[in-house]
């Protein structure tokens, strides 16, 4: 009999679980389903990676299937919280694979993609839902959905939330869920601000902590090496091309500290013959969910991220990992690493450190209380790197580019909703109600492409005193004249009293 048999899991649970092979528990589901089980709250320290999906979706299956209630419009039994888009599809997906022959429905909200249609998807209530905290929100305000009927609470990444700034949703989330639920809180790492968030949420909870607080994976191999940055591209290019050739790597993840770095190394990888992707926030919900697919799929060998994407990525068979830049949160560090020696698989981490990262690389050292050990310059270095392609790029992207960087360095970078870099929208051309006219009459902002676009038809023209046009003709205007604007009023008193009273300081 096996471990979930023992435990006295719902037949149809078990079922699913042995169509997909689960026999053995981890470490983390052997030490959180029996407490789950009694109905305990829970907090959970563990890495990515080592089942925590299941740990709380079992015994939450099988409660929810003990206790059957008739669904309630617009509300849900079980409520998960996600960071990311991506981790919350990936969520869902595993929990329909755990309820495949019970009668439980599963919703999944996340922003990117049309509001509406997941609206309509929650009228008749749901039993599972997964969401990320802004669109939750969303729904809630929209009064799509109501919390006060749920009865099992999970915050899964609770330490990724908090870097995403989502504590104030949080908070408001705990003041929406009713008094007496069941509460789930998980988290990689365990700092004091984010046990302080878990106590709004647990009471009383049963700790669970399947690894040291703030270690890396023990089968993943780690090494350094020293580079400067405007280097770090040829390696990374090199390093993969060779990789690949041996077949020693069969897919890599590749982290950058921004969303416009992540494009640039993309960009040099496909010139140089190597299929990869990125993926980070500013690519659109398809975007980024055909990119996944293509790495999972093994059509598309690298994929390029970010931090915060990277959290809903679980793809088995990541065998490289490389932080083209070290991250400024060693935390960071701990989370990037744990995408590979996946499910007892092994996994080597390569990071790639400039001079101005060597602090980075201390703090990661006395997080993880492990010296990393420095792999040298591949022979040929320099002569190899320069024979590497350089991508097509206009002179005007890579400007774009590095100015992307520079604000991102600063600490204000990202784009506006126009999709301009911020500070730069409706730079030098403002609007405020009226075009700005030259003495010719003629907007000053536009362009001559603009003109011709427009057509004369909609050329200002001179500027005209309304008043004095208003008495011309004894007050009939000319047929051949354009119609002028009038004042409300008629002679509307003041206008023009000033005309020719200022003059000149000789």
């Amino acid at each position: 009999m096996s471990f979930f048999a023992e435990l006295g899991l719902a037949e149809p649970i078990l079922r699913a679980l042995e169509a997909k092979g689960y026999n053995d528990p981890t470490p983390i589901q052997r030490q959180s389903i029996p407490a789950l089980l009694e109905g305990r709250d829970l907090l959970g320290i563990a890495q990515t990676g080592t089942g925590k999906t299941a740990a709380f979706a079992l015994p939450s299956l099988h409660r929810l299937a003990a206790n059957r209630i008739d669904r309630k419009p617009a509300s849900c039994r079980m409520l998960i919280l996600s960071p990311t888009r991506e981790l919350a599809a990936q969520i869902a997906d595993n929990i329909e694979g755990y309820a495949k022959y019970l009668n439980i429905s599963v919703a999944c909200v996340f922003g990117g993609v049309p509001v509406g249609k997941q609206a309509r998807r929650l009228v008749p209530g749901v039993d599972i839902l997964v969401a990320t905290p802004g669109r939750l929100l969303d729904l809630i305000d929209q009064r799509a959905l109501t919390l006060s009927r749920t009865e099992i609470f999970v915050l899964d990444e609770a330490d990724q939330m908090m870097d995403l700034g989502f504590i104030h949703a949080l908070k408001r989330v705990a003041n929406l869920l009713p008094k007496t639920r069941q509460s789930l809180f998980f988290s990689a790492t365990m700092p004091k601000a984010i046990e302080d968030l878990g106590k709004q949420f647990i009471v009383n909870p049963v700790r669970v902590e399947v690894a040291p607080n703030s270690t890396t994976a023990e089968r993943v191999e780690q090494y350094v090496t020293f580079i400067n940055q405007a280097e770090k591209q040829a390696l990374l290019t090199l390093r993969i091309r060779t990789l690949l050739a041996s077949k020693e790597m069969d897919r890599a993840l590749v982290f950058t500290r921004t969303k416009h770095g992540a494009d640039r190394v993309v960009r040099h990888l496909i010139s140089a013959g190597i299929e990869a992707r990125a993926i980070h926030g500013n690519k659109s919900q398809a975007q980024r969910t055909a990119a996944l697919e293509a790495f999972r799929q093994g059509s598309c060998p690298v994929l390029v991220a970010t931090d915060i994407a990277a959290r809903g990525i679980d793809v088995s068979g990541v065998s490289h990992v490389f932080n083209f830049e070290l991250p400024n949160v060693p935390e960071q560090y701990v989370h990037r690493i744990g995408r590979t020696a996946r499910a007892g698989a092994d996994g080597i981490a390569m990071s790639f450190c400039a001079p101005d990262e060597k602090p980075y690389l201390k703090d990661i050292e006395k997080l993880t209380r492990l010296k990393i050990d420095t792999m040298a310059l591949p022979e040929n270095f320099l002569s190899e790197a320069a024979k590497l392609p350089a991508p097509t790029r206009k002179p005007a992207e890579e400007e774009r580019d590095a100015r992307h960087d520079a604000r991102a360095q600063r600490g204000n970078g990202g784009r506006g909703g126009s999709g301009q870099p911020r500070g730069e929208q409706k730079r030098g051309n403002q609007n405020f109600g009226g075009k700005a006219q030259g003495r010719d009459g003629r907007p000053r902002d536009t362009s001559p492409r603009q003109e011709r676009r427009d057509g004369a038809a909609n050329d200002r023209g001179p500027v005209r005193n309304p008043v004095l046009d208003a008495t011309v003709n004894g007050g009939e205007r000319d047929g051949n004249q354009p119609r002028n604007f009038r004042p409300r009023g008629g002679g509307a008193p003041g206008v023009g009293a000033h005309r020719n009273k200022v003059r000149r300081a000789s």
